[in-house]
Formats: structure tokens, sequence, C-alpha cells
């Protein structure tokens, strides 16, 4: 397959693969979103309205964002 290489071990056996980026660019961003996405799956998770608290410098106990 153009632009697709296989970098292979001692045994012939495939264990990485490079990628044209010119060629895949757009494909490989979608799948390093979902190598992202499933790294994360694990990790706990925070609802929206506390996310908006620690985001919002009014309501932040810890006072104003430093910009």
């Amino acid at each position: 397959m153009r632009g697709i290489q296989f970098l292979v071990n001692d045994d012939g056996e495939k264990t990485a693969v490079l990628l044209d980026l010119q060629e895949w660019g757009d494909l490989w961003e979608d799948f390093y979103d979902i190598l992202v996405s499933r790294s994360r799956a694990q990790e706990e998770t925070i609802s929206w309205g506390d996310l908006e608290a620690e985001l919002d410098p009014e309501s932040s106990t810890n006072g104003p964002l430093q910009g």
C-alpha cells in the first residue's frame, strides 16, 4: 500500500508502522483520537456543572484565575 511502511524484527514480524502523513494524515488524526480516548477510558469523570464551577473565576473557592 502506498505511503505505508512496516518495521520488522529479526524474525520478520511487523513491530511498527510508518505512515506518510501527507498521504494518510487525516486518517491518522482519527486513529490518534481513538487511541487517546481509549487510553483515558478508566479516568475519573467530572460532571459538566462541576467543571463549569471549576472554570468560573467567580465561583471558584481558590479565588480568581490568574491570566
